[in-house]
């Protein structure tokens, strides 16, 4: 099998280990906060918790990746990961939040070893259906997530669930270490660096690479406003169908997993419409539209709508909120100086990242004033309408011949 294949399928398997991982307690929520009689929107401070710490593996932790290459960094994050979802049968705040932190390391190392590692294998004229395939793994493990957990927990009981899943995880990362050797660079061509270095320059420098060609800061730009309703999906999505609609678990999972099966399916297509019907920029307009619309929608459901219904706009939300994210990966790659790309994907994720934090808090902030759930959902998709102008003219400035937004 050709290596390049090979380098695909081990990121896209490690990338949804990644994601089934930070999807676990957005699905089981519910159950384990009403035992432990906490307010359901503290998910969102959870999920605030674990941006931390994907953040600090984007600037502390950057070393990881350099010196242990992209496949090696993410498989000991994500063996980290899974160890620490036995923390979360500890009935304390505090210790969710530390183990939110530690799940949220995989997160951050992600993206950037993702990046470096396709960047290198891809052939140039498949980069947008790669790098969009790669990200097919994100919504493949909120597949894995929504309809495992809720029957785990009917099964077993959250407590037992969340140690079945954190064994499984582990054994899927550990089926990966025998083909890192075939895709990180040998250990003698690795950058020879600190594995954890806290400087402001760490912060700092990711952020500045955006700037050094044009249209980095407006695609990054993009990239966080329309992280902002996918972060609300995922984070609320379950709880919203369980509180405010007022359906069982099951039904919020099911939910949940059509969702992000959709999102498998979209991010694939919005790759390939990019490829060869119109531009990336143009397809990023789109999406932008399409997830203000889905959440628009999804934030006017009502108890009395039908199950059925609930899932088709779940599969449309799915593919509008979500299938963006390889398109604007790929074109920072694209619009990257060459020797840059692992410090311009970690400066826009960084920017994303923020949306995954700030998003979340919001939404439990507004929820926890308002109690409208409704509400909250519209505001976080009107949001990405401001892509549109954001994106109108990037090709030009960029010196991109072809058709613009």
């Amino acid at each position: 099998m050709p290596t390049w294949l090979i380098a695909i399928g081990v990121i896209v398997v490690l990338q949804t280990v990644t994601a089934t991982l930070s999807r676990l307690l957005p699905v089981i929520s519910p159950a384990f906060m009403a035992e432990f009689f906490w307010d359901e929107t503290w998910i969102g401070y959870l999920s605030a918790a674990s941006v931390i710490g994907s953040l600090f593996v984007l600037t502390a932790g950057i070393g990881l990746v350099r010196r242990l290459g992209g496949v090696g960094a993410l498989q000991i994050s994500l063996l980290l990961g899974a160890a620490s979802l036995v923390l979360f049968n500890v009935p304390s705040i505090a210790v969710a939040l530390v183990a939110s932190i530690a799940l949220g390391l995989s997160n951050g190392a992600a993206n950037p070893a993702g990046s470096e590692v396709l960047q290198r294998f891809t052939p140039p004229a498949h980069r947008n259906v790669v790098f969009s395939i790669k990200q097919a793994g994100v919504p493949l493990g909120g597949v894995v997530a929504g309809l495992a957990m809720p029957w785990l927990v009917e099964a077993w009981g959250w407590r037992i669930a969340l140690i079945a899943a954190a064994a499984a995880l582990a054994a899927m990362t550990a089926a990966t270490l025998p083909l890192r050797s075939r895709i990180d660079p040998p250990r003698d061509a690795m950058a020879v660096s600190r594995l954890v270095s806290f400087r402001w320059t760490d912060v700092i420098v990711p952020l500045r690479a955006l700037s050094h060609a044009p249209g980095l800061w407006r695609m990054s730009w993009v990239g966080c406003l329309l992280a902002w309703p996918q972060a609300v999906w995922v984070t609320f999505a379950a709880t919203y169908v369980v509180v405010a609609l007022g359906l069982s678990l099951s039904a919020a999972g099911l939910v949940f997993a059509v969702m992000q099966a959709a999102s498998v399916v979209g991010r694939v297509l919005v790759g390939w419409i990019a490829d060869h019907a119109v531009s990336s920029t143009t397809t990023l307009a789109l999406a932008s539209v399409a997830s203000a619309l889905s959440s628009v929608a999804f934030g006017l459901a009502t108890p009395d709508w039908p199950l059925w219904a609930l899932l088709l706009l779940a599969a449309a939300g799915g593919v509008a909120v979500s299938g963006w994210n390889g398109v604007q990966i790929a074109e920072v790659a694209r619009r990257s100086p060459p020797g840059l790309v692992g410090e311009t994907a970690a400066g826009s994720v960084i920017l994303v990242y923020a949306s995954n934090m700030l998003g979340p808090m919001c939404f439990a902030a507004f929820v926890a004033l308002t109690g409208r759930y409704d509400l909250a959902f519209m505001i976080s998709g009107v949001l990405t309408l401001i892509c549109v102008p954001l994106l109108w003219g990037i090709d030009s400035e960029a010196g991109k011949s072809g058709p613009e937004v």
